[in-house]
């Protein structure tokens, strides 16, 4: 798993994003497990649910840690089908990064921000690894995400 925290961690440096790369040595795969080891709430922390278009083009859909994303709403906010989630094995293979690990930007994807999202000032994501997040300001993942903000949540 060090490999891809240090990818990301690689990641951040490069293009001088303004980012804390946090590791820890218990698990942070689950909104709860993130919130219990880092001392938030689960409403600082995002999910990164993925999804592919038609064409297998690649959606990360950014919300709030105790909502749920909507692929229908997803579908209507860039007006194409409902796009279909992906597997583990896809989660790896598109953004470059495991399951419960995934970061909200640094692979190619059309990135969408729930608004409830961008209420926060700060939120944390994934950061390379089930063991790892990343603390970062909302004006700021939505800048280096290139993100739109659309509502998506169910």
């Amino acid at each position: 798993m060090k490999v891809y925290e240090e990818k990301l961690k690689n990641y951040i440096t490069k293009n001088n994003i303004q980012a804390e790369q946090l590791v820890f040595n218990e698990s942070c795969h689950s909104v709860e497990e993130a919130a219990n080891v880092v001392g938030a709430s689960p409403e600082d922390l995002v999910k990164n649910i993925c999804m592919v278009d038609s064409n297998d083009n690649l959606i990360v859909a950014i919300v709030k840690g105790e909502h749920r994303a909507s692929t229908s709403r997803v579908g209507k906010v860039l007006n194409i089908d409902a796009p279909r989630t992906v597997n583990e094995s896809e989660i790896l293979e598109k953004t470059g990064f495991p399951c419960g690990g995934v970061p909200s930007f640094g692979y190619k994807a059309t990135f969408i921000i729930d608004p409830k999202v961008m209420e926060k000032e700060f939120i944390y994501t994934g950061g390379g690894s089930p063991y790892s997040l990343v603390k970062i300001s909302t004006k700021e993942l939505q800048k280096i995400s290139n993100g739109l903000v659309l509502r998506i949540r169910r």
